[in-house]
């Protein structure tokens, strides 16, 4: 476990639960939540080298190769990447890293969580090594839909497009224009910059220039807002990915 105490933060990170972000404490509050029986729908957490789900857990490198991915979360797909599920190595304060097991052998994945006044500062990196898998990354936080105090988490989030979801969930590669909440869609072309306000108490705003954005409304005790460098299923659509991606979340009170 990697601790932050700061003077507004107090930050766990789980090293052997994926090295996400397990309690995250802003003025007393707490702001992600808990383990609920699955790694998929707690804390804080990176997604690599890919970032939500690939069809059918299938892969394809650039020799044409295909590989087939672990299909343990969202059957018959592979979800979120390795990096949720495993151990890393820490390198120091704030930093973690991870080596990728095959298909990804030599890849690695770097993640760095600093304190910068009422703001975190929350980057993933993805070196390939001698791996020719296509690759994306992504940041998954959970945000507690209540708080000890306030009102419930209201997204504040707008997009000019989003990918159209097929009977199965996944992106078809068809944009369209933006559907009325509930979400669990992926979106690009992002307005302004997306937030998530609970009345009355807190606002935390989320700086990052990443082409794709995953937001999720549809539990009852959570949401989350994701930036990612490609949508997911991205290797099949055709659609590539930077291997960095880096957020400020910055807090205020409201």
């Amino acid at each position: 476990m990697q601790f932050i105490d700061d003077a507004e933060f107090q930050i766990n990170i789980d090293l052997d639960q994926g090295a996400r972000i397990a309690s995250l404490i802003w003025r007393d509050m707490q702001f992600t939540l808990p383990f609920r029986g699955t790694p998929v729908n707690y804390g804080w957490y990176g997604m690599g080298p890919w970032a939500g789900r690939v069809r059918d857990g299938l892969i394809t490198g650039a020799n044409g190769q295909e590989h087939q991915l672990p299909q343990i979360f969202d059957p018959p797909n592979a979800l979120h990447g390795y990096g949720f599920t495993s151990s890393w190595q820490e390198i120091g304060p704030g930093r973690s890293l991870l080596h990728l097991p095959a298909p990804y052998g030599g890849a690695t994945l770097e993640q760095t969580i600093e304190v910068l006044d009422d703001a975190i500062r929350w980057s993933l990196e993805y070196e390939p090594g001698d791996c020719d898998l296509p690759a994306w990354l992504g940041l998954h936080p959970w945000f507690a839909r209540d708080l000890d105090r306030g009102g419930s988490a209201v997204i504040d989030f707008s997009a000019n497009q989003m990918l159209q979801r097929g009977s199965d969930g996944l992106p078809t590669g068809e944009l369209i224009k933006p559907s009325p909440e509930p979400w669990d869609d992926a979106f690009t072309g992002i307005i302004g910059t997306p937030a998530i306000i609970w009345e009355d108490v807190a606002r935390i705003d989320i700086e990052c220039d990443a082409p794709w954005w995953v937001v999720y409304s549809e539990d009852a005790e959570g949401v989350c807002i994701e930036p990612q460098t490609a949508p997911p299923d991205a290797a099949n659509l055709g659609i590539t990915g930077e291997h960095y991606i880096e957020a400020l979340f910055v807090f205020t009170e409201e």
